[in-house]
């Protein structure tokens, strides 16, 4: 077996065992995840540890792993969307972060790096936009100069960058569209958000719209995210009592194991640009990609 030792970082204080080995390994298998914790062989100080074991800053994390390991830089391919100058488009899949969070971990951005320098030197690595979830997959935008970075993130920060979402929910909504508005609170430490219908003083307004394509016990949903906020999607509909399939964190695991569902199924499948004529090529022009599931 390979040993791989990681020391627990202060940013990952709090979080749960197992999330944080997703991260650290995103192309491992849940099955061999389970296994491992079956067989002992996630220690967290040398002792035998548990999936919902909550992090702390400094200790010794070893996972014991199979000899035989897929090497992710390997097995990843970049899907280009669109490229200029200026930009690069990408369809993130889900399970890769967009920033490295986890040492060792592969990102979106080194994939996009590797990409621009093999074709020689660059003077700026790409840089993204704006984020998607680890586990969402779907369009994610980098910049490949200083000038696009700064027109890109005001376009997002002011909200001319439309962006839409197909995503599979638990039951039937009703009424089957709408544009709801909330607040969401930020636990840092925990890694999570919470969804209230009151403001306070650490509560960020969210405006999220939906509308259903298909009804049933598992519906789908064209979501219009208005508002750009941590796990956004993810925990505004489930406090509207509609989790996204696969969803863990904020769903309904019986849920998600009724349907065998082993990825998240929300994808960000088309985004309209407006950068107020600063690249007059990209104003008004709307990329699309269908979802994987």
């Amino acid at each position: 077996m390979a040993l791989k030792t990681v020391l627990i970082s202060p940013d990952a204080a709090g979080m749960r065992l197992d999330r944080y080995i997703r991260k650290l390994l995103p192309d491992l298998p849940e099955s061999t995840i389970r296994k491992l914790f079956a067989s002992r062989d996630v220690k967290l100080d040398k002792t035998p540890a548990h999936r919902d074991d909550l992090l702390r800053s400094g200790q010794e994390l070893r996972i014991y792993l199979p000899d035989r390991m897929p090497d992710s830089r390997s097995q990843e391919s970049l899907r280009i969307v669109y490229e200029d100058d200026d930009i690069l488009l990408v369809n993130k899949p889900g399970g890769i972060s967009v920033e490295q969070d986890m040492a060792g971990s592969l990102s979106l951005t080194e994939l996009c790096l590797q990409h621009v320098t093999a074709s020689g030197p660059v003077l700026f690595p790409p840089a993204a936009c704006h984020r998607l979830d680890n586990k969402t997959s779907g369009l994610c935008l980098f910049a490949k100069n200083a000038h696009a970075l700064a027109v890109m993130e005001d376009a997002f920060r002011t909200r001319t960058v439309e962006k839409y979402y197909i995503c599979l929910v638990r039951g039937i909504m009703k009424p089957p569209s709408a544009v709801c508005s909330a607040f969401l609170v930020k636990d840092s430490r925990r890694a999570v958000v919470r969804i209230t219908d009151s403001p306070s003083p650490d509560a960020r307004p969210v405006v999220t719209g939906y509308e259903t394509l298909e009804s049933g016990p598992v519906s789908r949903l064209r979501v219009h995210l208005i508002t750009g906020r941590t796990h956004q999607i993810r925990a505004h509909l489930a406090a509207l009592g509609h989790p996204v399939l696969g969803d863990d964190l904020y769903g309904d695991r019986a849920f998600n194991r009724q349907y065998k569902a082993r990825s998240l199924k929300l994808c960000a499948v088309s985004l309209r640009l407006d950068t107020g004529g600063a690249f007059p090529a990209l104003d008004g022009r709307e990329f699309t990609i269908d979802p994987p599931f």
